[in-house]
């Protein structure tokens, strides 16, 4: 007793010449179907290549295209020639030209033989397995596909769309109960031989051909028809990334494959001579002899999977830079952005560094520069100052900032003067940390020396954008942690809102605050906010702003002491 192999070969004929004949060596026969998409020339070639060896034929070809029938057909013809020629073989085992034996021959053969009456095929019903990718599910079974997904992409989905638009529905053969799974199986032979010679094959045969993917479910189905003892797994090490396509491994990947313990794996890079050498030619490398277990690894293949798709918090790559809301974490660390604390304090970048320990920026997105900390004009990762190269893309300026100084935190000012195309990115990070005192932009205009036309000409403009800007804050999607004060009530009381910040940032020192940074001269701002009411301007965002506020801040003369009878 000993297995047969079917291997149905496509491309790469040398390496299926290879894998032959090691088959054949340890006296395990084998029929190969080659595509009839290979060129005749080229098939002849090959045959005569293997002419010597006798346990090696090849059986009648079919023109195989991926998701139709003749992968099916080409396993039929294969199948038929094996349990006719080899009387000998109690099992048969689908393979593919790109398939590589990882453990001795030998040891499948015994596996096999202490499971004479075993079936190693991955079967489930459609509603019990997740690994259908941008595919159909029941609908393969019930729908019908005359058109070729790969090449005539726009006429299948369009004959699909009508189907379901008219309810047309193919009814599904009485006894069968549509299965799907690996197309990589080892039958034996009473199973493959019973759906092979079924009096009701042509009806099966007549139906598959019109489902998607048959290879998935063509044996897959029929087996529950007839097999004793079903093991629903593949012997067959075969991975498929987030897309649906097959893993390909090199010859980097031959610790990992020894680590499987599986019989056979695929897919195999044909120039991968390292991975050939070792499990072809190294008997004293091969795996001790346990059961195989491919979820040794599916952990190293679920991380690899999340690293394509998810990628590194913060950190951009090509595979998910042009898709909106693909980013794993917008940034990938926190960081603070305050707007109108620089114009109400004075030196306030030098007082929140030192007290913080963090690196504090300047205005990141001022129209003239990027003000980076401490003057520079180059910073980590080879950021400059220059507007222009930064407003080419304003959003990757600022992921990369924070990617290249993770580790410490990044603070930086923000103002209605500044470019505002960052306005949606911030307001959707959660790693931002928003601080705003609304109006606090008019303090520079109040102690400028300019024409009050134009004074209020500007502060019209400038109210606007912050008003544009604190409505997409308070947008529903908005996900930073964002806290809003008008000038009017934090000047009231201001140590109490900034100690909450710096709670939050993390201070060098854990004491309470008892000192805030030295607020501007503002006496006259009252008065200046009143003259542009007067001139039909409403400066609204600051607040209840009193126009005496410098006299009634004054402190009030002591009252004189007195006693008590």
């Amino acid at each position: 007793m000993t297995v047969g192999i079917v291997m149905l070969v496509h491309t790469a004929l040398n390496r299926a010449e290879q894998v032959a004949r090691h088959w054949t060596a340890s006296g395990c026969p084998v029929v190969i179907h080659v595509d009839g998409n290979v060129a005749n020339r080229t098939f002849r070639a090959f045959r005569e290549t293997l002419s010597d060896d006798q346990r090696i034929l090849f059986s009648r070809r079919h023109r195989c295209e991926w998701g139709t029938w003749g992968i099916v057909a080409a396993s039929q013809s294969a199948s038929e020639m094996m349990l006719e020629h080899f009387p000998e073989v109690s099992h048969v085992y689908l393979a593919s030209g790109a398939c590589l034996p990882l453990r001795p021959v030998q040891e499948l053969i015994d596996y096999l033989a202490a499971r004479p009456r075993t079936d190693f095929i991955e079967s489930a019903t459609t509603a019990d397995v997740p690994w259908t990718v941008d595919g159909l599910d029941e609908e393969r079974f019930t729908l019908r596909f005359p058109f070729s997904w790969k090449k005539n992409r726009y006429l299948f989905d369009r004959y699909v769309e009508l189907q379901r638009r008219l309810g047309l529905k193919r009814k599904i053969p009485n006894g069968l109960v549509p299965h799907m799974g690996s197309q990589w199986w080892c039958l034996t032979r009473q199973t493959l031989s019973a759906i092979l010679q079924d009096p009701e094959r042509e009806t099966h045969d007549r139906y598959f051909r019109k489902v998607w993917i048959p290879d998935e479910s063509y044996y897959q189905t029929l087996s529950r028809l007839y097999s004793s003892n079903i093991e629903s797994r593949s012997l067959t090490l075969s991975k498929f990334d987030f897309q649906g396509k097959p893993h390909i491994f090199y010859d980097d990947h031959l610790q990992l494959l020894r680590r499987s313990d599986c019989f056979v794996a695929r897919k195999i890079w044909p120039h991968a001579e390292r991975l050939y050498q070792a499990f072809l030619t190294d008997g004293s490398g091969a795996m001790k002899k346990t059961e195989p277990n491919p979820g040794k690894i599916d952990r190293i293949f679920a991380k690899a999977v999340e690293r394509r798709t998810r990628g590194r918090p913060g950190l951009y790559m090509q595979s998910r830079f042009p898709n909106h809301d693909w980013e794993n974490g917008i940034t990938c660390s926190q960081y603070s952005v305050f707007q109108g604390f620089s114009e109400l304090f004075e030196n306030f970048e030098p007082w929140l560094a030192k007290i913080t320990g963090t690196r504090v920026h300047g205005h990141l997105f001022a129209l003239e520069r990027a003000e980076l900390a401490g003057g520079q004009t180059i910073i980590n990762g080879a950021l400059c100052d220059s507007a222009a190269k930064r407003d080419y893309d304003p959003q990757a300026f600022l992921t990369s900032l924070i990617w290249n100084t993770r580790g410490e935190r990044q603070c930086f000012q923000f103002g209605p003067g500044d470019n505002q195309d960052i306005n949606w990115m911030i307001a959707r990070d959660p790693n931002a940390q928003v601080s705003v005192i609304s109006g606090a932009w008019a303090v520079p205009l109040f102690r400028s020396n300019r024409n009050f036309a134009d004074l209020r000409k500007e502060a019209a403009r400038l109210q606007k954008i912050e008003s544009e800007h604190l409505n997409i804050l308070r947008s529903p999607y908005s996900k930073a942690r964002i806290r809003i004060w008008t000038m009017a009530e934090f000047v009231e009381a201001p140590m109490e809102p900034l100690q909450t910040i710096l709670d939050e940032i993390g201070q060098v020192s854990p004491r309470r605050l008892t000192e805030a940074p030295t607020m501007v001269n503002l006496e006259g701002f009252g008065q200046f906010l009143q003259n542009l009411k007067n001139q039909g301007m409403h400066p609204y965002l600051m607040g209840d702003f009193p126009v005496d506020r410098g006299l009634s801040d004054a402190p009030k003369p002591a009252r004189k002491p007195y006693l008590m009878r």
